[in-house]
C-alpha cells in the first residue's frame, strides 16, 4: 500500500493479482477458488494476492433476498430420475436467447460446484440413503432444484466467507465503486483496477471521502445486479450494482430486455412464490389509507375453482409469464395485481382467511379445487382450515423469515407487488467468463448468461459455476504475478485527476439532486421496461433517459457533503445503465420481439387479456402482442458509443452452440497436462 499527492487529495493505491468487485456467494467463491488454485502451484502468499472489495458486505441480494425455499439449481441427483449435462444444457437454451456452451459448461460443473458448497457447510438436505433430496420448479423437467430454505444464498455466502476469513484474504468493506481505470483502446485495452470512495459515516460533512485506488492484473465484477433501477424491486435496499460502470469501461452486454417479475412483499422484501401462494391466501386490494377493502380477483374469475386453483398455481407458476395469461392462466394474477396499483390501490395477502368470492361464488373448500392443487395440498398433509396454517405446516420457516422482520402473518395482511426480482441478461462473457475486455471478468448476475426464460435457481448455480471457471482460467493463463502498473501511469492519474475535479465541482454545483435523480430513474423504468411495456413510450422515455445522461455531464450533480456526493456517484452511473436498458427495449420492441420472458407488450391489435381488464389510464381493453419466436435465435448486443445519438450500439447475433465433440480420454489428459485446455 502506498499514499500519493493527486490534486490535492490524498490516494492511497493497492496492488494485487485479481480484484474481486463484490462479497456476494459468487465474488466469495472466486476468492476462494483462486487461493486454491494458486495454492496448488505452491504460491505461498495466495491470500495477499488477492483482494475482495464491496459496498456493504452484508446488504447485498446474496445475504438479503429469498423467497419460501430459496431454490439451488443443479444437475439431478435423484435415484429414479436420470439426468446429464447434455439434457441440462437444453432446459436453459429452451427458452431461447441463450449460450449452449455456458448451458453445458453450467451443467458440467454444476455438480462440482454444489458439493463444494456442502463441503463448506451449506445444509442441503439428505435422505437416510444419503441422497440429496430434488424437486421441480419452473421450466424444470427433471427435479433438480433443491434447498436449505428461504435463506440458501445467505448460507452460501456465509459459508464461503469463513473459507476466505480462514484463508486470510482481504475484504476492504464500506468502499464505494466509482470508475473502473483503463489503459490502452481497442484491442490492447484493458480494466487495471478500481478506485473506490470511502463510505465511512464519519466523514466529515463538506469533507470528500478517503480515495482508493486498487491496481490489478486481472479484475472480477461480481457486483449483482442494477436492482433499484425500478420502483418496485424485490432486491434490497442500496443494491444499485455497477452496470453504468462497466458500460462505459467499454464492456460488451447481452439480453438486457429478459428481467424476471413477480409478486413479492414491499415493507420487507421477499419473494412470495412457492409455499407462500400454495397455502392460497386471500387477495384483496384497498384505497391508498387502507380502507374499502375489494375483492378485485373475484371480480375477473368466474369461480372460486378457478380463482383458487390459479392462486396455488402461482407458487411454481411465480415469474410473470404472457403464455400463462390466456384463458384465466395464473399470470393473469400479476396483471390484475399491477392494474390495481396503477389505479392507486394497495394489493395485500391475507394468511388468515381463505380465499373469498363473489356472492355468485361457492365457498372455498379443498375439496373443490382443481386435482392439481388439492391433490399437492392433501399429500402435503396441509389441509388445515386457514392459509396460516396450511403455510406454518408446509414451510414454518416462510412464516418465521416475515417473523424476524417483525411481521406477524398470523395477525396481519402483507402488502405485496408485481416487483423486479432477476436480470437473466447482462454483460457477455465466454466460456471462462471472460468479458469482451481481456483479464475483466464478469460472474453473478452481472454475467449474461441466461436466456429469455430461466429455471428457478439456475441463477445460484451459475454464479459458482462462474466464479470457479474465471478463477481457473486466471491462474492457470494469466499467471499469479501482482500487477505492475506504476502509481506514475500518466493514463491511471489522469483518470484519477479528472475524478477528483468532478468531485470538485459537484460540491459547489447547484445541478440535479441525485436522490431526484434516482426516483426519477426509477419512475421511467418502472412504466417504460419493467413487466408492461409499449413501444412509444419506451421511445420517449428512451430520449428522456438520454437527456438525462447528457445533463449529468454538463452540469454536474448537487453533492455539497459526503452522503450526497456518494449517492451522486451512484446516481450518475443508474443513469447510463437506465440509457441502456431502454436502448435495448426499443430497439427488440422495434424487431417486434412481442410479449416474452416475463413481460408483456402492450398492442391495440393484439391478445384481448379479458374483456372485463382494462388500462385504468386509458379506458381500453388491455390486448399484448405475442412472441417473435424467430428472434430466440439471436441475441440482442449492446455496447456504449458516446458518439451514437442514443449513447449506445446494438447488434444481433446467433447464441453459440454447445459443443458435441469430445476426445478420447488420452488426448484430452494430454491437453490439460500442458494447459491446452485454457487457449480453447
Amino acid at each position: 500500500m502506498e499514499t500519493k499527492q493527486i490534486a490535492g487529495r490524498q490516494v492511497t493505491f493497492h496492488h494485487y493479482n485479481t480484484v474481486i468487485v463484490g462479497t456476494g456467494a459468487a465474488g466469495m467463491n472466486c476468492a476462494v477458488h483462486l487461493y486454491e488454485f494458486m495454492k496448488r502451484k505452491g504460491v505461498e502468499d495466495a491470500q495477499d494476492r488477492i483482494a475482495l472489495v464491496t459496498r456493504g458486505l452484508c446488504v447485498g441480494a446474496s445475504r438479503m433476498s429469498g423467497s419460501d425455499k430459496q431454490t439451488y439449481y443443479k444437475l439431478g441427483t435423484s435415484p429414479n430420475v436420470p439426468d446429464c449435462a447434455q439434457a441440462f444444457a437444453k432446459t436453459l437454451t429452451a427458452g431461447g436467447c441463450c449460450h449452449g456452451d455456458l448451458a453445458l459448461i453450467e451443467g458440467i460443473n454444476s455438480l462440482r460446484e454444489f458439493y463444494h458448497l456442502v463441503q463448506a457447510g451449506v445444509a442441503f438436505p439428505t435422505d437416510a440413503a444419503g441422497t440429496f433430496i430434488g424437486y421441480k420448479t419452473d421450466h424444470d423437467p427433471a427435479e433438480r432444484a433443491t434447498s436449505a430454505g428461504p435463506k440458501t444464498s445467505r448460507f452460501m455466502s456465509e459459508c464461503l466467507q469463513r473459507q476466505v476469513d480462514r484463508y486470510g484474504i482481504r475484504i476492504f468493506d464500506n468502499r464505494e465503486i466509482i470508475h473502473l481505470l483503463t489503459t490502452g483502446s481497442g484491442r490492447s485495452k484493458r480494466i487495471v483496477g478500481i478506485a473506490t470512495l470511502d463510505r465511512n459515516p464519519k466523514t466529515k460533512s463538506g469533507d470528500c471521502p478517503a480515495i482508493s485506488v486498487f491496481l490489478a492484473t486481472n479484475v472480477v465484477l461480481a457486483a449483482g445486479g442494477p436492482g433499484q433501477l425500478y420502483k418496485t424491486s424485490v432486491y434490497p435496499n442500496g443494491q444499485f450494482g455497477i452496470h453504468g460502470l462497466a458500460f462505459k469501461a467499454g464492456l460488451v452486454a447481452e439480453n438486457l430486455t429478459e428481467s424476471q417479475f413477480g409478486l413479492a412483499s414491499t415493507e420487507f422484501r421477499w419473494n412470495v412464490s412457492g409455499t407462500y401462494m400454495q397455502a392460497i391466501p386471500r387477495v384483496f386490494s384497498t384505497d391508498a389509507v387502507g380502507r374499502h377493502e375489494r375483492e378485485f380477483l373475484a371480480e375477473v374469475f368466474p369461480s372460486m375453482r378457478s380463482m383458487a386453483t390459479n392462486i396455488f398455481l402461482k407458487g411454481y407458476q411465480w415469474p410473470l409469464d404472457p403464455q400463462r395469461i390466456e384463458n384465466l392462466q395464473s399470470s393473469l394474477i400479476d396483471v390484475l395485481v399491477f392494474n390495481e396499483s396503477r389505479k392507486g390501490r394497495r394489493v395485500f395477502l391475507d394468511f388468515r382467511q381463505n380465499p373469498v368470492g363473489s356472492r355468485s361464488m361457492e365457498p372455498f373448500r379443498i375439496d373443490d379445487i382443481e386435482p392439481e392443487a388439492s391433490e399437492y395440498l392433501k399429500n402435503a398433509g396441509a389441509v388445515q382450515k386457514t392459509p396460516i396454517e396450511r403455510l406454518a405446516h408446509m414451510n414454518p420457516l416462510a412464516v418465521e423469515i416475515y417473523w424476524e422482520h417483525r411481521i406477524d402473518l398470523a395477525r396481519q395482511p402483507l402488502e405485496i407487488a408485481v416487483c423486479a426480482q432477476h436480470n437473466n441478461g447482462g454483460f457477455a462473457v465466454n466460456t471462462w467468463w471472460e468479458s469482451s475486455i481481456p483479464h475483466t471478468f464478469v460472474i453473478g448476475e452481472m454475467a449474461g448468461t441466461h436466456g429469455v426464460k430461466r429455471p428457478g435457481g439456475s441463477a445460484l448455480n451459475a454464479g459458482q459455476v462462474g466464479g470457479l471457471r474465471a478463477a481457473e482460467y486466471i491462474v492457470n493463463a494469466y499467471g499469479i504475478e501482482t500487477a505492475d502498473y506504476s502509481d506514475d501511469n500518466e493514463e491511471i492519474v489522469r483518470q484519477v485527476q479528472d475524478l477528483i475535479g468532478k468531485f470538485d465541482r459537484w460540491q459547489e454545483s447547484s445541478g440535479l439532486s441525485p436522490f431526484d435523480v434516482v426516483d426519477q430513474i426509477q419512475n421511467r423504468m418502472t412504466a417504460s421496461a419493467a413487466h408492461i411495456r409499449e413501444q412509444k413510450d419506451a421511445n420517449k422515455s428512451l430520449q428522456q433517459a438520454i437527456s438525462l445522461v447528457k445533463e449529468i455531464q454538463d452540469k454536474g450533480l448537487a453533492a455539497p457533503d459526503a452522503r450526497s456526493l456518494i449517492a451522486a456517484v451512484v446516481a450518475e452511473h443508474m443513469a447510463l445503465a437506465s440509457a441502456a436498458y431502454l436502448k435495448a427495449t426499443v430497439d427488440l420492441l422495434a424487431r417486434d420481439g412481442g410479449s416474452r420472458g416475463s413481460y408483456l407488450v402492450l398492442s391495440p391489435d393484439g391478445i384481448l387479456i379479458h374483456p372485463d381488464i382494462v388500462n385504468p389510464t386509458t379506458g381500453e381493453p388491455l390486448k399484448f402482442k405475442p412472441e417473435n419466436e424467430d428472434l430466440r435465435n439471436t441475441i440482442l448486443q449492446i455496447q456504449y458509443d458516446e458518439t451514437s445519438p442514443d449513447l449506445f450500439q446494438t447488434a444481433a447475433v446467433p447464441p453459440r452452440a454447445a459443443p458435441v465433440e469430445r476426445k478420447s480420454f488420452e488426448p484430452a489428459w494430454r491437453d490439460y497436462r500442458e494447459g491446452r485446455i485454457y487457449n480453447a
